[in-house]
């Protein structure tokens, strides 16, 4: 029986060792799976968070994009109606009656021949009857032209263009900023 004896000694001596052996591998175990678990969380959370950075940074490029487009619009939509305001200005000058048009020459040329004296006058066809009145004036010479009239020096070398558009193009450039702020505010 000492046989017997020393053999189930030795036996549960190796099967209390076997568990506590188990028991230390399944500590282990358990830690390497926590590590992991760790790990993979904050793998997790980092990648979380540079998702959310990407996606608010994402988010702001549309805004300023649209903020971009909806400026280019209004900018458009703007410079569209100041080409027509300006288009409507230039069709008043260009067809009013012959009675405001025959005062406005008359007007420009008493003002052109303080610059070039006895100007050579161009004006559109059928309408020198408008400034056949104004002294001090050179050579009247009907052109196909739009309204208005150029003076010109007796060489050819000086001419003043006071053509409706020219005149309306130069205040249009100098006054632009006063009527955007009419029209826009």
């Amino acid at each position: 029986m000492a046989l017997d004896e020393v053999i189930n000694n030795i036996s549960e001596g190796a099967q209390v060792k076997a568990r506590e052996l188990s028991a230390e591998a399944e500590k282990e175990r358990a830690a390497i799976l926590k590590q992991a678990d760790d790990k993979v969380a904050a793998k997790r959370l980092a990648q979380q968070k540079e998702l959310e950075v990407a996606l608010k940074r994402l988010k702001q490029q549309e805004i300023s994009s649209a903020e971009l487009e909806a400026k280019r619009v209004i900018l458009n939509a703007k410079k569209d109606i100041l080409d027509k305001s300006f288009q409507v200005a230039l069709d008043s000058l260009l067809n009013m009656d012959e009675g405001n048009r025959g005062r406005m020459y008359r007007k420009i040329l008493e003002g052109g021949k303080t610059v070039i004296k006895a100007p050579k006058v161009y004006c559109p066809r059928g309408e020198s009857k408008l400034i056949s009145g104004v002294s001090g004036l050179g050579s009247i010479i009907e052109t196909d032209m739009e309204a208005g009239v150029i003076l010109e020096d007796a060489s050819g070398i000086v001419r003043l263009d006071y053509r409706f558009r020219v005149l309306l193009e130069s205040v249009w450039d100098k006054e632009l900023k006063n009527v955007s702020n009419i029209l826009f505010g």
